[in-house]
């Protein structure tokens, strides 16, 4: 086995992903945990907004409404266990590269998955996973070669006769695996408490507005990263040298200018520094040193001729 810390991305290789959504959630009294929120957003599409990179996803359950289109698969029989779901779920699939996650990972990132399948591209592995805070493999955190799973997954098949009740130790332990620690992304919510805490943490002050910014953009169906920063001091200046309702209406004024002319981040941050100024020049007239503008060259209408 190999111990890895993964550092950037290598671009380029197209990967699939597996979402296993169907579990029976015994310790939730049988909720239905992947339609269960935290931030406002259900687990499940918590997991589908952070693996959007995937060439295609596939979500072993049953099917329901997600904010982007899936492809819907479930294991024989239903609540057959996680190896079975794996294998129904992996069918679906043609890329080298899976991705297989559970749908209970509220602080799962898009940055999470790029550490993984860097882990798994450049360590010369059959997979690379996550471990939580106490060291433990998280196999339904990961990133596999397909080869590799269809190979233990077969062998199983011959050995047991079918898949059903298999654990994914069973599957996982042939594998040579990279592991990536992760304490935060790999916490998942299999009780009430784990939900109270995951709840809990987005709303700390050090997490709450990426996590209200990341739910708006999944709400509105917006994909576009631009520098909350910029737009947090344009919102100061406006309220501050103006008045404070101008600053949400400014920085809507803005998005709406950046996105008329059909720009990106850069577009954002070119229209937010437009009104930043505009609105340093409105509070510097408001202040007792504040000069007149200069007179103009031309002439006035009553210049002598």
């Amino acid at each position: 086995m190999t111990a890895y810390e993964p550092t950037d991305t290598v671009p380029g290789d197209a990967y699939d992903a597996v979402v296993l959504a169907g579990g029976g959630a015994r310790r939730l009294g049988g909720a239905d945990k992947p339609g269960l929120r935290v931030g406002g957003r259900a687990l499940l599409d918590r997991v589908l907004t952070a693996c959007a990179g995937a060439r295609s996803t596939v979500v072993v359950a049953d099917p329901r409404c997600t904010p982007r289109p899936v492809r819907w698969a479930r294991e024989d029989p239903p609540g057959a266990g996680p190896v079975a779901a794996l294998d129904a779920g992996l069918r679906h699939t043609t890329a080298d590269t899976v991705l297989v996650l559970s749908a209970d990972l509220p602080f799962l990132e898009a940055a999470t998955v790029r550490r993984l399948l860097t882990a798994l591209r450049t360590g010369g592995t059959e997979g690379a996973l996550l471990t939580d805070a106490d060291g433990r493999d998280q196999p339904l955190v990961a990133a596999y070669r397909a080869p590799a799973l269809r190979r233990e997954l077969t062998a199983l098949m011959e050995e047991h006769g079918g898949l059903t009740g298999l654990p994914l130790r069973r599957l996982t332990a042939a594998l040579d695996l990279a592991r990536v620690p992760d304490p935060v992304a790999s916490f998942d919510c299999d009780t009430w408490d784990d939900l109270a805490i995951a709840r809990a943490r987005i709303r700390e002050h050090e997490h709450v507005l990426d996590e209200w910014i990341s739910a708006v953009k999944d709400e509105l169906g917006i994909d576009l990263d631009v520098d909350t920063g910029i737009l947090l001091d344009l919102a100061r200046d406006a309220a501050h040298g103006v008045a404070r309702p101008a600053a949400p209406l400014t920085t809507f004024l803005v998005g709406y200018a950046a996105a008329q002319g059909k720009g990106g981040p850069e577009a954002v941050a070119e229209a937010a520094r437009k009104a930043v100024a505009l609105a340093l020049r409105w509070a510097d007239e408001d202040t007792p040193q504040a000069k007149p503008d200069a007179p103009s060259d031309a002439p006035g209408p009553d210049a002598a001729g």
